[in-house]
């Protein structure tokens, strides 16, 4: 079996959540669904049944359910048919009572639209879409370290600590590719999974999809009808999107990897690592923190080690949730300076990422050159080798350092209306650039 088949039946490993059919099936409470309705019609300003299950995610059967319970309590009014015709459909209006109604629930919260999924619900669907279900292989990683240089070495030790799904370390001097491999690894899943919109926990929302986090798959935004009925699909509450990846740096603090809540909206965000449920949650420039690196490994291995996080509600309350992603750390400090042995023993996986040797510095410096539309001969090699390197006090390869130079000098001459060339003199104003500041 080829990649190609291999990916498509992994896609198809991942079950879909099935669309409710009726009001119990979405798990949630008829009152609390009663509230979201009267909010999304009244702030959102809907009257036709199509246009609330489009903006709330539900079936138009259940939007038909919930009105008719709204009608029977005086919340709305029926105004008529839009047209006359086979697919017409009435239209509704908010009462002053249901008004009244809306306004005290959007006091209590302000989440209109998209309905939330239980997080029960969501468990059994996370439990489904584990990241363990699915395993990089050779060729995947192959595939997206395409552009980049890694020694079969390394290659050895990545490939199973990734599919291990325990902690990674990558360490190693500055400009070395640490965040690349973190990022790359991260697009090697090629899986799609299933995220909601929002969860209710205790009759609270909480948001959990984030589009500047999420990629959503092309076209699950799409609205399918068959008149005015949804046709099949999945439970439309959830988004299609790719394993998530979310890469975190120095911003990062204790209280970012805990539910967060807005006073003004009455909604919370999930943590950081819930939103990478399913993905990959990268640490990068691991140590940068406020917090120590010490109280960061603290908080979230334990939770990693046994699958389970406990998250606080500002009442208080404790919320398990289940713990699924492959935590990655990078840094460019000592990892003894870092952590105690202690905490060094619960990274499972440490991996060196250190400056390229000549001949990976070479094999980098080619393919950038190339990328760039320039040719790299023997003369101009050891130019770079022997006059900028050896006789720059401290100069030593990076990883960067190839596609630095090279875009540089690919600036300098754009600027100059020249052909970018790898010359002597190109070469020692991108060199200028780069050791200024050493």
């Amino acid at each position: 079996m080829n990649v190609s088949s291999t990916i498509s039946a992994d896609r198809r490993a991942v079950p879909a959540p099935q669309p409710p059919t009726y009001i119990e099936d979405t798990g949630l409470d008829e009152g609390f669904l009663l509230d979201h309705l009267m909010k999304t019609m009244f702030r959102m300003g809907l009257e036709k049944p199509s246009d609330l299950a489009a903006a709330m995610k539900l079936p138009v059967r259940i939007i038909d359910q919930l009105l008719q319970v709204a009608v029977d309590n005086k919340l709305v009014v029926v105004l008529g048919s839009v047209h006359r015709s086979l697919n017409s459909e009435l239209r509704y209006d908010v009462t002053v009572q249901g008004r009244q109604w809306a306004l005290d629930a959007l006091n209590q919260c302000e989440w209109v639209g998209q309905t939330p999924v239980p997080l029960k619900q969501f468990m059994r669907q996370a439990r489904a879409q584990a990241v363990t279900r699915e395993t990089l292989t050779r060729e995947m990683l192959d595939r997206v370290f395409r552009d980049l240089v890694i020694e079969e070495r390394m290659m050895a030790k990545i490939g199973p600590a990734v599919n291990s799904h325990a902690s990674i370390l990558l360490y190693g001097p500055p400009g070395n590719g640490k965040s690349s491999i973190a990022e790359r690894v991260c697009e090697a899943y090629e899986q799609e999974i299933y995220l909601p919109y929002a969860l209710e926990i205790d009759n609270q929302i909480v948001t959990l999809y984030d589009p500047s986090a999420h990629q959503m798959r092309e076209g699950d935004d799409e609205e399918h009808f068959d008149g005015l009925r949804r046709r099949g699909g999945h439970d439309k509450r959830y988004v299609r999107v790719k394993r998530p990846a979310i890469i975190v740096g120095g911003e990062l603090t204790l209280e970012k990897l805990d539910l967060m809540y807005n006073p003004v909206t009455k909604v919370y965000d999930v943590p950081m690592q819930m939103k990478a449920i399913g993905g990959a949650f990268v640490i990068d420039d691991f140590g940068r923190q406020r917090q120590s690196p010490q109280e960061i490994v603290n908080r979230l291995i334990v939770p990693m080690e046994n699958k389970v996080d406990y998250l606080s509600l500002k009442t208080g309350r404790k919320i398990e949730v289940m713990f699924d992603c492959l935590l990655m750390f990078s840094t460019n400090m000592v990892p003894s300076e870092l952590l105690d042995d202690a905490g060094l023993r619960r990274l499972r996986h440490k991996i060196l990422v250190d400056k390229p040797t000549l001949p990976g510095f070479v094999k980098i410096m080619n393919m950038m050159a190339a990328k760039n539309g320039m040719e790299l001969d023997e003369d101009i090699l050891s130019f770079i080798l022997f006059d900028l390197y050896e006789k720059t006090p401290g100069a030593e390869f990076r990883s960067f350092h190839p596609k630095f130079m090279t875009e540089q000098i690919k600036a300098i001459c754009t600027y100059e209306g020249s052909k970018p060339e790898l010359s002597r003199d190109n070469l020692r104003r991108a060199w200028a650039n780069l050791y200024t500041a050493h």
